[in-house]
């Protein structure tokens, strides 16, 4: 009882709650107002209007905007080919791991949470010799990206399922599992799966929000995504350029807040 007490009487209160909440909603809140403001201001005449954006959709991107197009194609091909290389290589990868060598859990983590201390150019550095390599054999479409890309996500997406495994005993389940008859493809995909469906789905969105935000490495391997076409864009028409950031922003709020709601439902459906 002390101690649940001692954690009350520590809790932040209401108020203080929402002083934090209000800080970080400004954090993120006015520069979104800002750019919204940039894009509607009719210049030095002064005023508002949707001019710009009547313009940017009413053609439907065509003329000069059409790269974007394409180029958010690719970042939507690449986003998928991403998600693809980490949901084939690191799940299962995780769940052995987990269930089998446990002493080379330490090792895992260090290898997958290595790359985010590492500066994207210095990744570029050591992945140019690669893609060299790469292009002479698969070509130098922009699809190879996903393979770099895969190296990128590799911190937030092994978070995400590992905080997922730590809450579930797969060694139990794929233990209970075995006893009945399933086989280890059986066990992967219709038990273990399953249970760790909130960690994965996390994993893959935030993965999407990485690559659809990444322009380093694209730019210095001369490949063409969403952020290169939007500094393409940016030289000639700025508040295109902005229009498109914002889109791009909103997309990944919306998926923070998808994120945030399977969570909230995999709580409620857990007994």
């Amino acid at each position: 009882m002390i101690g649940i007490r001692n954690d009350v009487a520590h809790a932040p209160g209401r108020v203080s709650r929402g002083v934090i909440l209000g800080v970080i909603g400004a954090v993120f809140l006015i520069p979104f107002i800002a750019m919204v403001a940039f894009t509607l201001r009719k210049g030095l005449s002064g005023g508002y209007d949707f001019s710009r954006w009547n313009a940017l959709f009413g053609g439907g991107l065509t003329g000069e905007y059409r790269p974007v197009l394409t180029a958010l194609g690719n970042s939507v091909s690449l986003a998928v080919g991403t998600v693809s290389i980490m949901l084939v290589l690191l799940v299962p990868t995780m769940i052995l791991v987990q269930l089998r060598f446990a002493r080379l859990r330490r090792v895992l983590e260090i290898i997958c949470v290595l790359p985010i201390s590492i500066p994207a150019i210095v990744l570029v550095v050591g992945l140019a010799p690669v893609y060299s390599v790469v292009a002479r054999l698969f070509g130098s479409g922009v699809w190879t990206l996903a393979f770099a890309y895969g190296i990128t996500v590799l911190p937030y997406a092994y978070r995400a399922i590992q905080s997922n495994l730590d809450a579930v005993d797969v060694l139990t389940l794929s233990e209970a599992a075995r006893t009945l008859g399933a086989g280890p493809v059986s066990i992967l995909w219709s038990v273990l799966l399953p249970n760790v469906k909130r960690g994965v789905l996390a994993a893959s969105f935030i993965s999407v929000a990485v690559v659809l935000g990444e322009y380093t490495i694209a730019s210095l391997l001369n490949r063409t995504n969403l952020q290169t076409a939007l500094v393409v864009v940016s030289k000639n028409d700025p508040y295109t350029a902005v229009i498109l950031s914002l889109l791009a922003l909103t997309f990944a709020f919306v998926l923070l807040i998808v994120i945030g709601r399977i969570g909230a439902l995999s709580k409620k459906g857990t007994p």
